[in-house]
């Protein structure tokens, strides 16, 4: 489709089909999340095993992120995407029907994949659809939609739970799929770019890279009683198999992570600011319902309630940072929404040992802005930056240290509050050892950003970089 500066009922259409697309896949993590437990009873399964329903999910989303891309790259984004949304809706039609646990396991885990290309692809195809000069609206959009996901998606959850059973989780997301796949349909057949290249895929490389992050994720993430798992040597695996894959990449001919790729600069600043910033996000809804509760002494329906404030926020100002980022670009905009990430978690770490809850919602609602701009505006400078065949590769690479800062955020992170509390056991340490334990965890999250931060201001040159990079991008492409 040729890009052009006003937008027509088709691109509106598609663009639709590209924010419902991350909507859904976000309501795939967080919906089915509240349903554990009765999955739990009604399959006659122990709640660690439950938590596989999650895991699977999370871990085939992440592992398969970067394939995904190189693949719309290889034989087309709008073909990929259109056959990850089918994926994904027939897998949750199996999760629906699913009669054992296991079965419902083997199925989120094929819905992963699904999830995989309608998380990163969405980045690509905007970028091949919408002139630079509107780019960072449509970005502040799918950032927009994803919290909409996000915040959601337990609302959603329960109440299907309560309505029809854990089954009707999976089976609402079978209409939207299909809804999601028929407007990013009507944008039409995408031909070859001109002069771009033939190339082939790298497999070796794919499983390398795939059994890396497997293995990193088993490590961090060990479910219930399976704690006592061998997280060191999952690691080190991990690591072995990253070397061989970086070792791999060198060498191919056609690499599924082009060195290239990771040479330019943007490219490679954005996915570590990514992946910081994924940490820190996750760190929010993995330790706050713990000082909620055990600090504020808030039943459960108030802190869904509190843990909303966030999401909401980001769904209130996504477009708003979009427009901010096409208006004034996205070097600059990427460290004013580091900046204020920065604030939020102070803000996170000071302010609720000193007003209570007014103090933690304050925290979330200034955190929650920053995100969105430095989402809408690392994106946006990421895609402009990268040559037109190898988009979906770039997003992708988003994708995927998005995915592993969620990972870490929600392990490593924490282990940390868990371990400043100063007691074995969370549900245990008292109201005084919870807000030492939120502020040092928030203290640790803020001198990330700040890190980030200093990362992001250090090449001025970048603002002259984006320029030129957006500038060939105003010509017609029909990727």
């Amino acid at each position: 489709m040729t890009e052009t500066s006003t937008p027509t009922p088709l691109l509106r259409a598609g663009t639709a089909g590209l924010a419902l697309s991350v909507l859904v896949a976000s309501l795939g993590t967080s919906a089915a999340n509240v349903a554990l437990p009765t999955i739990a009873v009604e399959l006659d399964g122990t709640f660690a095993q439950a938590q596989w329903v999650a895991l699977a999910y999370l871990l085939t989303m992440t592992a398969t992120s970067l394939t995904v891309g190189h693949l719309g790259d290889l034989i087309g984004r709008r073909r990929v995407l259109l056959l990850g949304m089918g994926v994904f809706t027939i897998a949750a039609a199996l999760s629906a029907i699913a009669p054992s646990l296991w079965m419902l396991i083997a199925a989120r885990a094929l819905q992963g994949i699904g999830a995989a290309v309608m998380m990163a692809l969405p980045l690509a195809r905007a970028r091949d659809l919408v002139p630079p000069d509107r780019l960072g609206r449509v970005m502040g959009l799918l950032g927009t939609t994803a919290a909409v996901g996000t915040a959601s998606g337990p609302v959603l959850g329960g109440l299907l739970i309560t309505v029809a059973g854990w089954p009707a989780i999976f089976a609402a997301m079978v209409p939207l799929g299909l809804l999601a796949a028929a407007l990013a349909a009507v944008t039409g057949a995408e031909a070859r770019q001109a002069g771009s290249p033939r190339r082939g895929f790298d497999l070796p490389g794919m499983v390398l890279l795939t059994v890396a992050v497997a293995l990193y994720t088993l490590g961090v993430t060990a479910p219930g009683d399976q704690a006592s798992w061998p997280t060191l040597p999952l690691l080190g695996g991990a690591v072995v198999a990253t070397g061989l894959f970086v070792m791999r990449e060198r060498r191919a001919k056609h690499p599924l992570l082009p060195p290239t790729l990771l040479r330019n600069r943007r490219v490679s600043l954005g996915a570590v600011l990514n992946l910081i910033v994924g940490t820190v996000m996750m760190s929010t809804l993995v330790v706050g319902p713990f000082f909620l509760a055990g600090a504020l002494h808030l039943p459960p329906a108030a802190i869904g309630a509190v843990m909303a404030a966030g999401p909401l926020a980001s769904i209130c100002t996504g477009v708003l940072a979009g427009r901010a980022v096409d208006r004034f670009g996205t070097h600059r905009m990427t460290s004013v929404g580091l900046g204020g990430m920065l604030l939020g978690a102070l803000a996170l770490a000071l302010l609720p040992g000193w007003w209570g809850l007014p103090g933690y919602i304050t925290g979330t609602v200034l955190l929650a802005p920053g995100y969105q701009l430095f989402l809408a505006a690392n994106n946006t400078g990421v895609l402009n930056s990268t040559p037109a065949d190898r988009r979906g590769a770039a997003s992708g690479l988003l994708g995927l240290s998005r995915n592993l800062g969620l990972v870490t955020g929600a392990s490593v992170l924490a282990a940390l509050f868990a371990a400043a509390s100063g007691s074995g056991e969370i549900a245990a340490a008292s109201p005084d050892a919870l807000t030492s334990a939120l502020r040092t965890t928030f203290l640790v999250t803020a001198a990330l950003l700040a890190a980030g931060a200093l990362l992001s201001l250090a090449p001025n040159r970048a603002r002259s970089s984006d320029s030129a990079t957006d500038a060939p991008a105003t010509r017609a492409t029909t990727r």
